[in-house]
C-alpha cells in the first residue's frame, strides 16, 4: 500500500467497526475455497472506472493503492486472502508452514507457468522477494520485509524464508501483501525496476488476468488467463477495462450516466450522497482501515534543533480540530482518529487525544513552543496532492491551513502536486511537511507502525529510534494476545509523544456499480483488494 493507497470516501458509516479482529484468526465459514468456475468459464465484459494512478506494475517499484490494484488481478502469490477472510490460504504454494520459530517453509504446487509459458517454481519466489529487498526502491515495499533475513530455494518446489525474530506473529500475512507477488526471473531485472511496458510486453504474468491494451493511467485491459492455476479468485468475465480520471467530477459523471460499469476510488461525499438517490446504480461500502495523516521530515521541518522541532510538532498536535475536519470536509464519512492505529483493531488507544485532547487546546500549543525557545508565528509549508488521495484533499487542508493560522502560532505555506511528482519528490527531503494515506496491507494493528516506525521505513522521514525498533519486535513475536496489545500500546503512546506523523481521520472503502453488477460487496473486506475476479454481471 506508501503509499499504499490513496483516499476512499465512505456514505455515512463508522468504518472500522467492520474490521475483522486479530492476525491469523481465521473465518472459515464465510467463503468456500471457489468463487468462480475457471479462467476458462468466464465471459462477458466490465468496465471498472478509478481516480488511482499507477507508479509501477513491477511490485518492486510500487507500495500504493493503484499499483497494487493491478498486481492484485495479474500475480500470483505464495498465499492470499479469499473473499471475507482474514486468514491467508494457500496460492501458489501448496502449503506453508513455520518450521522452526525463524524458518517458514512453503511447498509449492507442480505445474505453476506464467502466461508466457515460463515455469513458476520456487526459485521466482526466492528471486522475487530478494529483488525487492535488493533494489529497495524509495517507492517500492521493501520495509515491509524488514524481518526477512534470507530467503532461498532449496528446490524447485520448496523455498525456505529465514527470519531475524522468530514467531512472527504477521509473517503469513505479509506474504499476501504487495511485497508478495511472485514475478518472472526470466523477465524482471534482479537490481532494477522494469518499466510497465516490458512488463506488459513480456507477460510474466500468472494471476487470473493478464494485462492485453495498456496505456499508462488512461486504459488498462484485463483478460482472463486460462492458464491461472490458483486455489480461489477465479474470474467470471472475461475481459475487465480500467478506466484512469483524472478527477472524480468525471468518474462520478461516468457512473451517474452507467457508462461504466463499477466507480472504485475515488468519490467525494457529496458524490457518494447524490448517487444513492440515482436509480440503477448501488452503493456499497465494506470494511476499511484507512488512515488519513501528515508526515514531518525531521531533517528539513521547520525549528533549529530537535527540540524545536518537536515542540513545533507537538503544538500542531494540539491545534488540529479533527471534528472540524470531519463534518466540514466529509460530512461525517470520515471519522477522527487520535492514533496511528484506528480504532477497532486490537490494541489500538487514542493516545493523541490523551496527550493532546480531543478538541484544540491553545495554550498547550502556546507553551509547547514557548518552553523550546520557538519564535511564533511559525513558518510551515505543507504539501498534499490534489488527486491520488481525493478530490476533497483541496477543502481538507485548506482547512487545516485555516485551523492552524487562526491560533496566530503558524503561518502556513500550502502546496500541491500531481501524485507521479508527488510520489517522488516526498522522498527527496523535498517536503518538509505532507499528506499520506494509508490502506492496511492486513487487517493487524502491527501494519499501522513497523511500515512507518521501524528500520528502512517507507516514509524515509529520518525518524529512527532504537527504543521503538525493540518495541516493534516484541509486539511482533509475542503470541500472548494481551501482552501483545500491553506493547502496542506503549508504541502507540509513543508515537503521540514524540509525533513523526500526525493522524487524523479514518474512514472505509465504498464502490458504487451499476444493478446488474454482482460480487462487489463480497471484494470489500478487510484485506483490502479489490478483486476483478470477484465480479460479474
Amino acid at each position: 500500500m506508501q503509499i499504499r493507497r490513496g483516499a476512499t470516501a465512505l456514505a455515512g458509516v463508522a468504518a472500522l467497526g467492520l474490521l475483522v479482529s486479530a492476525c491469523g484468526a481465521g473465518n472459515p465459514g464465510t467463503k468456500s475455497e471457489s468463487t468462480g468456475g475457471g479462467a476458462g468459464a468466464a465471459g462477458g465484459s466490465l468496465i471498472v472506472g478509478t481516480t488511482d494512478k499507477v507508479v509501477s506494475i513491477d511490485p518492486a517499484g510500487a507500495y500504493d493503492n493503484g499499483s497494487m490494484q493491478v498486481q492484485t488481478q495479474v500475480f500470483q502469490y505464495l498465499l492470499n486472502f479469499p473473499e471475507g477472510q482474514n486468514k491467508p490460504q494457500p496460492d501458489a504454494a501448496e502449503k506453508c508452514e513455520f518450521t522452526t520459530p525463524t524458518e517458514y517453509t512453503c511447498t509449492m504446487k507442480d505445474g505453476l507457468k506464467f502466461a508466457n509459458g515460463d515455469p513458476l517454481t520456487a526459485k521466482s519466489v526466492a528471486f522475487s522477494y530478494k529483488r525487492i529487498v535488493d533494489i529497495n526502491d524509495p517507492n517500492g515495499p521493501a520495509s515491509l520485509l524488514g524481518n526477512m533475513k534470507a530467503v532461498e530455494a532449496k528446490d524447485d518446489k520448496t523455498v525456505v524464508f529465514t527470519l531475524k525474530n522468530g514467531n512472527d506473529q504477521t509473517w503469513p500475512q505479509i506474504l499476501v501483501t504487495s511485497a508478495g507477488p511472485i514475478v518472472d526471473e526470466k523477465v524482471y531485472p534482479a537490481d532494477k525496476v522494469l518499466s510497465d511496458d516490458d512488463a506488459v510486453k513480456a507477460q510474466g504474468f500468472s494471476g487470473p488476468y493478464t494485462i492485453g491494451t495498456y496505456q499508462k493511467n488512461q486504459v488498462a485491459q484485463f483478460k482472463a488467463n486460462p492458464g491461472y492455476n490458483g486455489a480461489f479468485n477465479k474470474p467470471h468475465v472475461a475481459d475487465v477495462t480500467m478506466k484512469y480520471y483524472t478527477d472524480a467530477d468525471n468518474l462520478k459523471l461516468d457512473i451517474q450516466n452507467k457508462n461504466i460499469d463499477v466507480a472504485w476510488r475515488s468519490l467525494t461525499p457529496t458524490d457518494i450522497e447524490s448517487l444513492q438517490k440515482v436509480a440503477g446504480l448501488k452503493v456499497y461500502t465494506g470494511a476499511g482501515g484507512e488512515l488519513r495523516y501528515m508526515v514531518f521530515n525531521l531533517k528539513t521541518m521547520a525549528g533549529d534543533n530537535d527540540a524545536q522541532k518537536l515542540a513545533v510538532r507537538q503544538a500542531m498536535a494540539s491545534s488540529i480540530d479533527r471534528d472540524a475536519l470531519s463534518t466540514k470536509v466529509y460530512k461525517g464519512t470520515y471519522k477522527p482518529s487520535y492514533s496511528q492505529v484506528p480504532p477497532g483493531l486490537p490494541g489500538a488507544n487514542e493516545a493523541f487525544k490523551t496527550l493532546y485532547g480531543a478538541t484544540p487546546n491553545l495554550e498547550e500549543a502556546k507553551k509547547f513552543l514557548s518552553d523550546a525557545g520557538v519564535s511564533t508565528p511559525v513558518s510551515l509549508q505543507i504539501w498534499y496532492n490534489p488527486d491520488h488521495y481525493g478530490s476533497s484533499s483541496d477543502q481538507e487542508y485548506n482547512e487545516i491551513k485555516r485551523q492552524l493560522e487562526a491560533t496566530n502560532l503558524f503561518k502556513v505555506n500550502l502546496q500541491s502536486a500531481e501524485w507521479t511528482t508527488y510520489s517522488k519528490e516526498r522522498t527527496k527531503d523535498s517536503y518538509p511537511i505532507y499528506q499520506l494515506g494509508w490502506f492496511p496491507d492486513f487487517p493487524d494493528a502491527d501494519n499501522y507502525l513497523t511500515p512507518f516506525f521501524g528500520p528502512n521505513n517507507f516514509l524515509q522521514s529520518h525518524y529512527s529510534n532504537d527504543e521503538m525498533n525493540k518495541l516493534l519486535v516484541a509486539q511482533v513475536t509475542e503470541p500472548d494476545q494481551a501482552k501483545r496489545e500491553q506493547l502496542l500500546g506503549q508504541i502507540q503512546d509513543k508515537v503521540a509523544k514524540e509525533v513523526p506523523t500526525l493522524p487524523m481521520l479514518y474512514g472505509a472503502q465504498v464502490a458504487v456499480a451499476k444493478d446488474d453488477v454482482k460480487g462487489v460487496q463480497e471484494t470489500l473486506d478487510a484485506a483490502f483488494k479489490f478483486r476483478f475476479t470477484s465480479l460479474s454481471k
